[in-house]
């Protein structure tokens, strides 16, 4: 999505020939392809370690934090591991998308019109603010030692990525729709 609005607004003569349906084709089976070699990857490294004893799991989910602490066998390379592929599907594409943007809001202040800067703007803001609450949350979880997270604060933050981030942006992006923003305004307007 950062790729398509950087050439729409950067590139636009050129959205066409590049944003062709190979083009979204290829994008959309390099994360779905990615996404599952990566789980693939760490799934096997979970299937090497032995577990006994106390095998109730303290998470609103099987996250991998909580089954680490479970393992009775060292986790130190599954930790690594871990680590190696958040960075490189995670951080890696963060950077992406923010370089993306970067290069997105140099093209906005060359638009001379103010209503032009605002509606490119808006478009992107939606986008940006998802973007950040989504891999926020992530990096937080996934790329902080799990020792020095909490329990509950690794609950918590799962439950914001997992359920939060997608419950938030239907509203996210309808914000940008004006049917919604005046009826927000009547709704928190005080009658007289």
């Amino acid at each position: 999505m950062a790729y398509d609005r950087y050439l729409a607004i950067c590139n636009p003569l050129r959205y066409f020939s590049i944003m062709n349906i190979k083009t979204q084709h290829f994008l959309v089976l390099w994360s779905w392809v990615s996404g599952f070699m990566a789980m693939v990857i760490l799934t096997t490294s979970m299937c090497r370690l032995q577990f006994c004893g106390f095998n109730t799991i303290d998470h609103l989910f099987c996250d991998l934090a909580p089954l680490l602490q479970l393992s009775s066998t060292d986790t130190y390379f599954v930790e690594m591991q871990s680590l190696a592929l958040t960075i490189a599907f995670s951080l890696v594409p963060f950077m992406l998308i923010l370089s993306s943007y970067v290069s997105i809001i140099f093209s906005l202040v060359r638009i001379s019109s103010r209503t032009g800067r605002q509606k490119s703007f808006s478009t992107c803001s939606s986008h940006l603010a998802s973007v950040c609450t989504y891999f926020g949350t992530i990096f937080i979880i996934y790329l902080a030692p799990s020792e020095k997270t909490s329990a509950k604060l690794n609950k918590n933050l799962s439950l914001l990525y997992t359920i939060g981030t997608p419950l938030l942006n239907p509203i996210i992006y309808s914000l940008r729709n004006q049917e919604i923003k005046s009826c927000i305004k009547t709704y928190f307007t005080p009658k007289a």
